[in-house]
């Protein structure tokens, strides 16, 4: 791999694109986005070989990870075509968000494909609590979801949770258990405060890393460890357990001074940073220059001058940030 061409104003190496292949979902998660969505129209929304030119190009410049998010990717037609065509890319790491909705059918597949790891999406181990949450989802097809990964033969699988005071914060210790039995790495999130929603006040319901780690303490001893996913979490270990249990904290433990990342919307705008909306409008660059990425990569070798120092998320539940998560890319 090539010596990373990308690095921003504050010195840092940007190396791992996390590409929203969707804005659509067949959840409605009350964190995510509105009950009622409107989604964009076909001809906003990259095809997969815009995308495939994205990614190809970022890896002409040194990124060495990049995830593939929604939306839920799964419900993209056509999606084990890139993921396919990615995994040609010789990439240090590839993997997915997912619902894990899909995957009692898609796991294989894609695990064949050449992706390399999965994050899954489980709030809550309470069917009536999960369907309260998704709105729409079926737990039961979920966790048929994570077994058929784990019999697939990922290399990493990993639960991700956003924790909600008053809501799922008490299942912590069964989660816990859970990815434990299943023997898969899990991480407890602090919702970010992206798009106008109704359910709950978030910043009533802000869990903080150190909270849910308390809870945890009252269950298994955890002891901090230096292994770095490539991504914004802490990770911790457990003498009886060979998982990993992660934190990721935008609002109590900023983790902007080793921000390696930039996003891409399904819409073609990369996003400099998830609590910022600097941008630039690539899909124009795609479509105004087909044949060639040349004009595609010095826009993105420009854009580094624009990635903030960090970002400004309150803890009192305002949203400065107008667009939903599943606009954003997981």
């Amino acid at each position: 791999m090539s010596k990373s061409k990308l690095t921003d104003r504050f010195g840092r190496t940007v190396n791992y694109v996390r590409l929203s292949v969707t804005d659509r979902c067949d959840f409605r998660c009350v964190y995510c986005m509105a009950e009622e969505m409107t989604f964009l129209p076909r001809q906003q929304v990259l095809t997969l070989e815009e995308i495939a030119r994205v990614a190809k190009t970022f890896v002409s410049l040194g990124t060495e990870k990049i995830r593939l998010t929604g939306g839920e990717p799964l419900v993209r037609k056509d999606i084990l075509e890139l993921v396919r065509e990615i995994g040609t890319y010789g990439l240090r790491d590839f993997a997915m968000t997912t619902n894990g909705s899909q995957l009692p059918t898609m796991a294989e597949p894609l695990q064949r494909a050449g992706l390399k790891r999965l994050n899954i999406s489980l709030d809550s181990l309470d069917p009536d609590k999960f369907a309260s949450i998704t709105r729409t989802g079926k737990l039961s097809q979920v966790l048929e979801g994570i077994d058929a990964a784990r019999a697939a033969g990922f290399k990493g699988i990993k639960l991700n949770t956003v924790v909600m005071k008053g809501g799922n914060d008490h299942e912590v210790p069964d989660l816990i258990e859970f990815a434990r039995k299943k023997n898969v790495d899990i991480t407890f999130i602090e919702e970010m405060p992206l798009g106008e929603i109704s359910e709950h006040d978030r910043g009533q319901a802000l869990c903080t890393s150190d909270e849910v780690r308390d809870i945890v303490r009252q269950h298994h001893d955890l002891r901090p460890t230096p292994e770095d996913s490539g991504g914004p979490a802490r990770y911790y270990r457990m003498s009886d357990s060979p998982i990993k249990v992660g934190f990721i904290s935008p609002h109590s433990h900023n983790f902007c001074s080793t921000c390696n990342r930039v996003r891409v919307t399904v819409e073609g705008r990369l996003l400099l940073c998830l609590g910022n909306e600097h941008s630039v409008d690539l899909r124009r660059v795609l479509r105004g220059h087909p044949v060639t990425n040349d004009k595609l990569r010095q826009t993105i070798i420009d854009s580094m001058d624009l990635k903030p120092e960090r970002h400004h998320f309150s803890t009192n539940g305002d949203v400065q940030i107008l667009r939903f998560m599943n606009m954003t890319g997981g």
